[in-house]
């Protein structure tokens, strides 16, 4: 395979909402521009969530202020409600906004109240007032968390989520994410679902966010590409996963690796566009911030040697 890959590096957002310890600013900060030196053309910074619920990223626009911006990089934050939408704008007026805006629906009712506390009709009305909120002034990235299953309620029909999917391009969004929130895809689940996608909505992007919780991340990312996806969200050493505070599922709930996925796509051939070298040491760095080692297994053994690097 041949074909070029977008990675989006989710490690300063989805990977730290997990740590029940919060990572200084100027931490954050030297990690966002490790990334974006290694070459991550997409990067999720930061999250406007409410400082209360979720205290470590009270400092998102202090990060959004003191990130090194790089020409053809675009900056993430998640947004919940209007409320933060406002808070993004406030940012972007102040010359230290996001590129990107990241508008959460979940498949599910139990989950949107449990993660959302509001209905899915609720939220479905949030996210069309932030759309209007927005203005046409960042790029818009719908979210559909428990795209595969649901820890509350089990299997989700995929047709709910094709709705969700056509909802979020009839409003706009430019790009629209399926969560694997807890790990329940399979690779035909996910190559079903993805196909059906490329056929309603030619031309949309449809970006890979899988967690693996069950072991099966790669696996589904490898279905994904195979279905024509071309966009796909990691996190350095595995980390992430629901809010520490909001508990639901087992075991490890980390995303997928990105040093292991970017590995496997580079062995494969498939160009990711960033530098093995830096994201190793971007790798390091963040188990050095987090002050134990991740769940990567290309951290452990080193990427896939070249044919001029293998002994003979």
């Amino acid at each position: 395979m041949s074909d070029a890959v977008t990675i989006c590096e989710c490690f300063a957002r989805d990977g730290l909402q997990h740590e029940p310890v919060d990572v200084p600013t100027t931490t954050k900060v030297a990690l966002l521009d490790s990334f974006t030196a290694a070459g991550f053309r997409r990067v999720e910074a930061t999250s406007y969530s409410h400082p209360q619920r979720v205290p470590g990223f009270s400092d998102a626009s202090d990060v959004l202020a003191r990130i090194t911006r790089r020409p053809g990089v675009a900056f993430k934050a998640t947004c919940p409600n209007p409320r933060a939408v406002r808070r993004a704008l406030v940012d972007l007026d102040a010359g230290r906004g996001a590129d990107e805006l990241s508008l959460l629906v979940s498949a599910s009712e139990s989950h949107t109240e449990r993660n959302l506390r509001t209905s899915r009709a609720g939220q479905w009305e949030r996210v069309t007032e932030m759309v209007a909120l927005a203005g046409g002034r960042f790029k818009l990235v719908g979210v559909v968390s428990v795209a595969f299953g649901c820890p509350f309620e089990g299997v989700v029909d995929p047709g709910r989520v094709a709705e969700d999917v056509a909802r979020f391009a009839e409003l706009g969004a430019d790009l629209v994410t399926l969560g694997d929130t807890t790990g329940v895809a399979t690779p035909p689940s996910v190559r079903a679902l993805f196909s059906r996608l490329a056929r309603e909505h030619p031309g949309l992007p449809v970006v890979a966010h899988f967690h693996n919780t069950r072991g099966t991340g790669i696996a589904n990312a490898v279905a994904a590409l195979e279905a024509g996806c071309r966009n796909f969200d990691t996190a350095l050493g595995g980390v992430g996963g629901h809010p520490a505070a909001i508990s639901y599922g087992a075991g490890l709930t980390g995303n997928v690796s990105t040093e292991d996925l970017a590995g496997l796509f580079d062995a494969m051939g498939v160009e990711t566009g960033l530098d093995l070298d830096l994201l190793a040491k971007a790798s390091a760095a963040c188990e050095e911030a987090l002050g134990r080692p991740l769940h990567s297994m290309v951290a452990r053994a080193g990427f896939t040697p070249t044919p001029n690097q293998e002994n003979p």
